[in-house]
């Protein structure tokens, strides 16, 4: 049987956020996605975002958190974010209550950054 093909899709965004990091932590967020779109959505390894239709899926890489969603060719990396930064503490604390990914889902400033992101890819086409 002929191995399925898999692609990590990188928008312009995550491309430049990863181009930024020390080599060896790009080659270990790149190895975090050896396992098929099937086995993310299987797993509960992954965080899960919903708003709408739209799915996200996060994971942790160090001090960083992976946006990510599932792609019938593999997956397309929305953003990269430390958890360090300011954009990220903003978006994990807004509302304490919840668990990171239900405050993150409900959080409008958090899909106006991926929208960004995805825009940007449209506009490269």
């Amino acid at each position: 049987m002929a191995p399925t093909l898999f692609q990590i899709i990188f928008n312009p965004t995550s491309s430049s956020e990863l181009a930024g990091m020390p080599k060896d932590l790009q080659l270990q967020i790149l190895g975090e996605f050896r396992g098929l779109p099937d086995e993310v959505r299987a797993s509960g390894f992954y965080g899960k975002l919903e708003r709408g239709v739209k799915t996200l899926h996060r994971y942790r890489v160090g001090n960083y958190r992976v946006y990510f969603e599932c792609h019938e060719l593999g997956v397309v990396v929305h953003r990269i974010f430390s958890r360090n930064t300011l954009k990220d503490f903003f978006f994990r604390n807004v509302q304490m209550v919840q668990n990171e990914d239900e405050a993150l889902a409900k959080n409008p400033e958090f899909w106006r950054v991926i929208e960004e992101a995805t825009a940007a890819s449209r506009e490269e086409v």
